[in-house]
C-alpha cells in the first residue's frame, strides 16, 4: 500500500498593507560634531524609509546629549509607547549600542516589542529581532556594548581623577556663575557675574535668608546659574557654601556610583579628595566667606525663634530671664510702622520682664559704640590672642589617642571575627563562647564610644579656633565705624545682653565684654 501525504496548510493571503516603519537615532554628546551626526542620521533614515515602496513612514524618534540608560531618553520612551499602541510595525536603528548599553534593558525591550509583533532591525549588526537567531545575537552584542560603556566610563573616571590629583579644577561653566573657562581650562573671573555673587553674600550678611535672596534676584530679572528666570533657595545656598568663590577648590566632592545609571554619591571618604588653595582669583575674601559659613551654622542651630530671619535674631539676650529677643512690628498698617526688639518671654510669666525694647537704630548705634572701643585697642588684642591659639586649641594629644583607639578597634574587630570563625568550625562550650564574644563586643563598644567622643572634641576645638581666627581677621581689617556694618556685626559679636537702656553688654567672639 502506497502512503500519500498532502500539504493542506491554508494559504495565507498576502497582507497588502504597507509596513509602518519608524527610526530611532541617538548621539550621546552635545558636541557640535555629534549633533551634526544626529542630523545626518535623521536625513538618512527619512530617505531610507520613504524610498521603500513597501514601507510607510511612521516617524523618526531622536535623542541628543543623553545617557545610555533608556529611562533618561524621552523620545525613546515615546517610541516604545507608540509601538505598544500599535501604530508602528518595525523600528530601524543604527546599532545595538545606540539602542541600549545595558544587556538587560536591551533584551527586555526587544522581548516586549516582539510580543506586540514589532520588529527591530539593527543595521550595523544586521540583526532582525523576529529572526530565530536574533535574541542570541542581541545578547552577545548588548553584552559587548555594555562592556564598552563600562570601559569608556572607567577611562573617563581615571582621567578625571588623575586631573584632580594634579590639582586641575573643572566646573560646569555653563551653569556656574562668576567664572568663565580660561585658555588653560582654569577659572577666569567674569566681572559682571562677580557683582551678582558679591551681592548675594552681602544680602545674606545683612540678614536675608536664601529664600528672600532668591525672591529678590528673581524680582530684579537676574538669570539663575542655569539660565532660568526664577531663582530658588538651593541655588543661593550652593553659592554661599562654594569654596571656589574664595579662590580655593575642593575636588571630588562626589563620584559616580554606577556607570549605567550615572547615579552620584557625596564623597564621604570612599575615594581621595583634594583641596587646592589659591587656585584662581577670589570673588569673596576668605574672611567674609568664613563669616558666611559661621552665620549659616548659627542660623541652622537656631538660637532662638526666627533665628534665620534677621541679622539680630539669636544675638540679643534678656539680662533678666535669659531668653532671646525677637522682633515685633508696631503700627504695621500705618505710617508710624516700626520694628522693635524685645524679650520673647516678656509677657509669658506672672511677672513680666522689666528689660526694655530696643529699636533697630538703637541696636546699631550701641554696636558702633562698643565695636569702636574694641577696634581702638585691636593691636593689644590681636598679637597675644594669635600667640595663644596653638596652645589653647592644641589637638595633638587627642589625635594621638585617636590613633591608638583606631588600632584598638582593628585588633578587637579581628578578635571578634576569629571568635566567630572558631565557633563555626570547632566544637566549643557555648556559654564560654558567648561570654568571650560579649566581652569582646563590650570592649569594642567602649573604644568606639571614646573615639566618637574624642573626634567630637577635636572638631569642636578646630571649629572654635576657626571662629577665633575669623574674628581676628575681621578685627585686623576693621576701621573705626561711622555707620553700621553688617559684616563687622556678624564677624565680631557673639551675643548682646540687655539689662536696661543704659546697660547693654556686648560679648565679642574673643570672650571680651564691652558696655556700649
Amino acid at each position: 500500500m502506497n502512503k500519500t501525504v498532502t500539504d493542506i496548510t491554508p494559504k495565507l493571503q498576502k497582507d497588502l498593507r504597507k509596513l509602518r516603519v519608524a527610526a530611532y537615532a541617538r548621539v550621546s554628546s552635545d558636541k557640535d560634531a555629534m549633533l551634526h551626526s544626529l542630523d545626518a542620521q535623521i536625513h538618512y533614515y527619512r530617505n531610507l524609509i520613504c524610498g521603500n515602496p513597501d514601507w510607510e513612514f511612521a516617524g523618526i524618534y531622536e535623542d541628543e546629549a543623553k545617557t545610555g540608560t533608556k529611562e533618561s531618553r524621552e523620545q525613546f520612551q515615546q517610541l516604545l509607547s507608540d509601538c505598544r499602541a500599535g501604530t508602528i510595525d518595525m523600528v530601524i536603528t543604527k546599532s545595538v549600542s545606540r539602542f541600549a548599553r545595558n544587556t538587560v534593558d536591551s533584551l527586555t525591550t526587544v522581548r516586549q516589542l516582539k510580543e506586540k509583533g514589532v520588529e527591530i532591525y539593527f543595521e550595523k549588526e544586521n540583526i532582525w529581532t523576529l529572526d530565530s537567531k536574533g535574541e542570541l545575537l542581541i545578547t552577545i552584542m548588548s553584552s559587548l556594548a555594555q562592556e564598552e560603556s563600562r570601559s569608556i566610563s572607567e577611562n573617563c573616571t581615571w582621567g578625571q581623577r588623575k586631573r584632580f590629583a594634579d590639582g586641575k579644577v573643572t566646573v560646569p561653566f555653563k551653569r556656574f556663575l562668576g567664572y568663565d573657562r580660561g585658555p588653560d581650562g582654569n577659572l577666569v573671573l567674569n566681572k559682571d557675574e562677580a557683582v551678582i555673587i558679591r551681592r548675594i553674600y552681602s544680602m545674606f550678611l545683612q540678614g536675608m535668608t536664601p529664600h528672600g535672596i532668591a525672591a529678590r534676584l528673581t524680582a530684579d530679572g537676574i538669570k539663575s546659574p542655569g539660565g532660568k528666570d526664577k531663582w530658588n533657595a538651593g541655588a543661593v545656598r550652593s553659592i554661599l557654601t562654594n569654596e571656589k568663590y574664595k579662590g580655593d577648590a575642593l575636588l571630588q566632592k562626589s563620584y559616580t556610583v554606577d556607570f549605567l545609571t550615572k547615579k552620584k554619591k557625596v564623597n564621604e571618604g570612599e575615594i581621595p579628595q583634594y583641596y587646592v588653595e589659591g587656585n584662581h582669583e577670589a570673588i569673596i575674601q576668605p574672611e567674609v566667606f568664613e563669616l558666611v559659613q559661621q552665620e549659616l551654622k548659627r542660623r541652622k542651630q537656631g538660637r532662638g525663634p526666627h533665628s534665620g530671619v534677621h541679622l539680630f535674631s539669636g544675638k540679643i539676650r534678656c539680662g533678666q530671664c535669659g531668653e532671646w529677643y525677637g522682633s515685633k512690628v508696631w503700627h504695621s498698617n500705618s505710617k508710624y510702622r516700626r520694628v522693635i526688639w524685645q524679650c520673647n518671654h516678656k509677657y509669658d510669666g506672672e511677672e513680666k520682664c522689666s528689660t526694655p525694647h530696643l529699636t533697630e537704630d538703637e541696636i546699631k548705634a550701641m554696636f558702633i559704640s562698643a565695636a569702636n572701643k574694641l577696634i581702638g585697642k585691636k593691636t593689644a588684642i590681636i598679637s597675644p590672642l594669635r600667640a595663644s591659639l596653638d596652645i589653647a586649641f592644641d589637638t595633638s594629644a587627642l589625635e594621638a589617642e585617636t590613633e591608638k583607639l583606631q588600632e584598638e578597634l582593628m585588633v578587637v574587630s579581628d578578635l571578634i571575627q576569629k571568635c566567630i570563625y572558631e565557633n563555626a568550625h570547632v566544637a566549643l562550650d557555648q556559654r564560654e563562647y558567648q561570654k568571650r564574644y560579649d566581652s569582646l563586643t563590650a570592649r569594642f563598644d567602649i573604644a568606639k564610644a571614646r573615639l566618637e567622643e574624642i573626634e567630637t572634641a577635636i572638631a569642636d576645638k578646630k571649629s572654635r579656633r576657626a571662629a577665633i581666627e575669623s574674628f581676628l581677621g575681621t578685627l585686623a581689617q576693621a576701621d573705626l565705624m561711622g555707620k553700621f556694618d553688617p559684616v563687622l556685626w556678624c564677624g565680631l559679636v557673639d551675643h548682646v545682653t540687655v539689662y536696661s537702656k543704659d546697660d547693654v553688654l556686648f560679648t565679642f567672639k574673643n570672650g571680651q565684654e564691652i558696655r556700649a
